[in-house]
């Protein structure tokens, strides 16, 4: 009879050899072992970063060295692996405690990304870079079935906050500047400021579609300022 990890193991097109590795990538610190998957976790970042930053470097040749960290960032992040842990269905297959099983721990996006990583981490180690880039890249074309600017770009707000936070430690502010028109027809202008610094403003027909368009302009105005 398959297991959980068996299954999984097919998901990755992989079979450890070590057992013991993926099941250490798998358990969280909540399980109370001698073992967990931080280590592994901190691993599989550090080769996330460097897999995600070749393939944008090869994928988009014209692309400059700005634009190129800011794609990165859109990709390597919790939200992200969260996506990738969710197509191999990774949440089933995490130990955790009781206590985290109750509080719908396997569901986390922090834990989901965390596996992940760990996951990642412990597949470098026994099967080295190639192995490891394969499966990654498989699984971003399938998470990211076009991987263009527009494709990974088009959560305009949740992109300028993951930016934002990178590089400056803080989160864009939208203050509603106005609303017009009649009731049934009603607009929002809704201005988003950076560092107390107003970068953009859009109109939209809710408050939602006019923040998303004003971090649209704001990315494209960051963007310009990269080049």
């Amino acid at each position: 009879m398959q297991t959980k990890i068996d299954i999984l193991q097919e998901r990755l097109g992989y079979r450890f050899k070590n057992q013991n590795l993926i099941i250490e990538a798998l358990t969280h610190k909540s399980y109370k072992q001698t073992y967990n998957n931080e280590r592994l976790e901190f691993l599989g970042d550090a080769v996330l970063d460097l897999i995600v930053g070749e393939y944008l470097y090869f994928h988009f040749p014209q692309v400059a060295e700005g634009e190129l960290s800011k794609l990165r960032a859109s990709l390597v992040n919790e939200k992200s692996f969260e996506k990738l842990a969710r197509i191999l269905e990774l949440g089933e297959c995490i130990f955790v405690s009781i206590a985290e099983e109750n509080n719908h721990g396997r569901d986390k996006a922090s834990l989901l990304s965390n596996a992940f990583e760990s996951t990642i981490g412990a597949l470098y180690l026994e099967a080295g870079l190639e192995k490891v880039k394969n499966i990654t890249v498989k699984l971003l074309e399938e998470a990211y079935p076009t991987i263009d600017m527009d494709a990974i770009f088009r959560d305009y707000k949740t992109t300028l906050q993951e930016l934002t936070q990178a590089y400056f430690g803080e989160t864009p502010e939208y203050n509603l500047v106005r609303s017009f028109g009649p009731d049934h027809k009603k607009e929002f202008e809704i201005a988003v400021f950076i560092r107390g610094k107003e970068f953009a403003k859009a109109t939209g027909k809710s408050k939602k579609d006019a923040q998303q368009k004003a971090a649209k302009i704001a990315l494209e105005l960051l963007k310009k300022e990269a080049r």
